[in-house]
C-alpha cells in the first residue's frame, strides 16, 4: 500500500501550504488535494510526477516511502531519475499500455522518447488490480531464453524509476543500446558504473553481463499474457523415475564428501 496520503499532507504542511494553496500550485481543483489526503483517491500518474518533482523526490520516495520528521532521502544516483518518460492516455486521461510487437523493437530504441513514437504504437489497458498503479509497458518476446514462456508472449513490464530497486532473481524487460529489447532474469543487484549480469530460464543460454551506460530502460514484469496454453504434465516413467533416484543418490553422495 502506497504512502501518498500521509506524506502529501505532511509535505504540504511542512512547505507552509494551505490545501488551496497547494492546489493553486499543481493547478488543480482544493477538493482533489483533500480526498488525496484522506486516501479517497491517487493522483494519475502525471500529477504524481509533478508533486514529486515540486519536493524533488523520487516518484518511487513519494509513493512508497514513510516521509516524516525522522526520513531522509537516499543520494540520487545514475539509477534514479535518468529521463521523462513517453507515456500516452485515453479520451478519460487514463494511461494506456503500449504494445512494443517484435517488428517494432529495433525501431522503439530510436523513438523510446519520442512521444509521437510511442502515441502510434498499440494499446490497450487491463482492469486487473496489480496493474492499478504505476506505468506499463508490453514487449512481445521471441527465441525460447526464457523457457516455459513461450516465444510470442507477451511481458508486460512496470516502469522502473529508480534501477537501484533491481532484485537478484527477478525477472525485468532490459532495453539497451546493443542488445535491444530482451527479457532475463536479474543476476545482481544494478551499482553505478557496474555490469548487470542478465540470467536465461533456459539454462542452454549462458548468463552475460551487460554494461549500465548501456541500459536506456528497465521494467519489473508484472504479468505476461500468451496465446500457448500448456501441455498436461506427462505421467513418470520408469525411466525418468529411475533418473531422479540416480540423481538424488548423486546429489547424498557428494553431500556426504563435502
Amino acid at each position: 500500500m502506497s504512502n501518498i496520503s500521509s506524506n502529501l499532507k505532511y509535505l504540504r504542511k511542512k512547505k507552509g501550504h494551505t490545501q488551496q494553496q497547494f492546489a493553486d500550485a499543481m493547478e488543480i481543483k482544493r477538493s482533489l488535494i483533500g480526498a488525496y489526503e484522506e486516501d479517497r483517491a491517487e493522483p494519475k500518474y502525471d500529477l504524481l510526477k509533478k508533486i514529486a518533482e515540486y519536493f524533488d523526490l523520487t516518484i518511487d520516495e513519494f509513493i512508497n516511502e514513510n516521509i516524516n520528521d525522522n526520513w531522509k532521502p537516499k543520494p540520487k544516483s545514475q539509477g534514479s531519475n535518468l529521463r521523462v518518460l513517453s507515456i500516452s492516455v485515453d479520451q478519460n486521461d487514463n494511461e494506456n499500455i503500449e504494445l512494443v510487437p517484435v517488428k517494432a523493437s529495433a525501431g522503439y530504441l530510436n523513438g523510446f522518447s519520442d512521444p509521437q513514437y510511442i502515441q502510434n504504437l498499440p494499446k490497450f489497458q487491463l482492469p486487473l488490480p496489480a496493474l492499478r498503479q504505476g506505468t506499463f509497458r508490453a514487449f512481445e518476446i521471441m527465441g525460447d531464453s526464457m523457457l516455459p514462456i513461450q516465444p510470442g508472449s507477451v511481458i508486460i513490464g512496470e516502469y522502473m524509476d529508480n534501477w537501484n530497486d533491481v532484485k537478484t532473481g527477478e525477472t525485468y524487460v532490459i532495453v539497451s543500446k546493443n542488445e535491444g529489447v530482451v527479457y532475463k532474469r536479474a543476476g545482481n543487484r544494478f551499482k553505478e558504473n557496474k555490469e548487470l549480469k542478465l540470467i536465461s530460464d533456459n539454462k542452454v543460454y549462458d548468463p552475460y553481463a551487460i554494461d549500465s551506460d548501456d541500459i536506456l530502460e528497465i521494467w519489473r514484469a508484472k504479468a505476461y499474457i500468451s496465446t500457448t496454453l500448456p501441455d498436461p504434465t506427462p505421467e513418470p516413467t520408469i525411466e525418468t523415475l529411475s533418473s531422479m533416484m540416480a540423481q538424488m543418490q548423486k546429489s547424498i553422495s557428494q553431500l556426504n564428501k563435502n
